[in-house]
């Protein structure tokens, strides 16, 4: 029988009472940290364009575009929610699945509850654990990097992930649960062709997925079958775009025990998580001794094989961005933003953010190479960086960095997720008033006493 069963079967089982303590807190992180995402992703390039299009085209008014504040049918809802959630690549990871895992779940289950209405906040914390769960095993199932396969595992797998949240809310049985799967399995998509690129596509597959899920979850509530043998049919999933290159156990062990979220990393820099490590070392070189720009000659990071795929080539591009999101893929760009600004955050990675002539100046100088150490011990892991930074006056400066900051072992806690929060409704469409800022933090703190999750979009639109 095809694994997609046992999901299933998980997926109308569980409830909130038999949810961890640290599985519940790691949802509530999630939830304030994408709402965080959103805000200042809603004022970010391609998302007006985007809610001008969905505006144009669709009038019925189920669920609230956040912070833009106008209604539309909830899949498109999530479609924007989810996008702006994305745009500024702020939002969680998975660093071990290679992905982002909330960011799909997320913005579908806000907007599906908006549309029930009375979805309490226990409901939401155990269709969002499901969700993000559903999407971490399927990216800790495959055995092929993303620059490797093609995909991008963030959107892929958002489709699974946010059609299990979706069908949970909606009170699937397993027969409609497992269609579901199938409806999610004919629309699941997302390349990496958008990043080689530096396509605004980048930022809008995640709400493809969340836009997916509802419609999947929707249609099989309403009677209509999708494929049942998702993942190991003959033309599956797993067989079709992976070439069999997965671990089944992965995928299904410590069902309903073991919950992914709480393996969550996330993101004090708005770039892509293969940069963070070296970002993290560049900035405790330049603070700690106290290294001025104009002092450096040069700036050498060792990284693994795959993190130099996926942000070192080609390196004229990566030195030079085209486009922000040739910056937010780029480990000579962050190195120099840290090195010149001693901070990197969300200005940086902007059209005239990125156009600094002397960051433009300091990425040139900077060459990553493969070290050998680090990919025989963490071949497929977020790689491990070795900064070393050379002055002009001949003295070598080097530091080191394993787990980047924002990660289960380095972590954030809900403090600091709470002033990345603050930060982030600084750059936000249209501004929030402190008071409602306020509000949404403590509704997401306390979310399992809520009656109704419409109050916190309430506080958002």
């Amino acid at each position: 029988m095809d694994p997609i069963y046992r999901l299933a079967e998980y997926a109308v089982d569980i409830r909130y009472e038999v949810l961890p303590r640290e599985a519940i807190e790691a949802t509530k992180k999630d939830i304030l940290d994408i709402l965080g995402t959103i805000i200042a992703g809603s004022s970010a390039p391609g998302c007006k364009e985007l809610v001008r299009t969905l505006l144009e085209t669709y009038t019925d008014p189920r669920a609230s575009i956040l912070i833009h504040g106008h209604k539309v049918p909830s899949p498109e809802a999530a479609l924007a929610n989810a996008t702006m959630g994305h745009a500024l690549d702020l939002d969680d990871t998975h660093d071990g699945a290679f992905l982002h895992a909330g960011v799909s779940v997320i913005p579908a289950s806000i907007a599906l509850a908006e549309q029930m209405g009375g979805v309490n906040g226990r409901d939401l914390i155990t269709a969002v654990t499901l969700g993000i769960d559903w999407v971490c095993r399927m990216g800790l199932a495959t055995k092929v990097a993303p620059i490797a396969s093609g995909w991008i595992y963030t959107a892929a797998y958002g489709f699974f992930g946010a059609t299990a949240a979706a069908g949970k809310l909606l009170g699937l049985n397993v027969e409609q649960m497992v269609n579901a799967m199938g409806i999610a399995y004919a629309q699941a998509a997302g390349n990496t062709q958008c990043i080689l690129d530096g396509a605004l596509t980048k930022r809008v597959q995640p709400g493809f997925a969340a836009r997916g899920g509802l419609l999947s979850a929707f249609l099989a509530k309403n009677a209509i079958t999708g494929a049942k043998n998702v993942l190991e049919g003959e033309a599956g999933l797993y067989h079709v775009y992976l070439k069999d290159a997965y671990d089944p156990d992965r995928l299904v062990s410590e069902l309903g025990k073991r919950f992914e979220g709480v393996n969550l990393s996330f993101k004090p820099y708005p770039s892509c998580r293969y940069t963070h490590t070296s970002i993290d070392a560049t900035l405790r070189l330049v603070q700690d001794n106290q290294i001025e720009p104009d002092e450096v000659e040069a700036i050498t990071v060792g990284i693994n094989q795959q993190t130099y795929k996926n942000v070192c080539m080609p390196l004229e591009v990566r030195r030079n961005p085209r486009v922000v999101v040739d910056a937010q893929f780029s480990i000579p760009y962050c190195i120099a933003t840290a090195a010149v600004k001693k901070e990197v955050f969300i200005d940086d990675f902007t059209e005239q953010g990125m156009r600094n002539p002397r960051v433009l100046q300091m990425a040139q100088k900077v060459t990553p190479i493969i070290d050998e150490g680090i990919e025989t011990k963490y071949p497929r892991q977020i790689s491990p960086a070795v900064v070393t930074i050379r002055t002009k006056n001949g003295k070598t400066f080097s530091d080191g960095q394993i787990c980047p900051l924002g990660s289960p072992e380095n972590p954030m806690s809900f403090d600091e997720l709470i002033l990345k929060f603050r930060k982030c409704a600084t750059y936000g469409e249209k501004p929030l008033a402190h008071q409602r800022i306020d509000a949404v933090v403590d509704m997401v703190r306390n979310l399992e006493s809520m009656g109704d999750v419409r109050d916190i979009v309430k506080m958002l639109v």
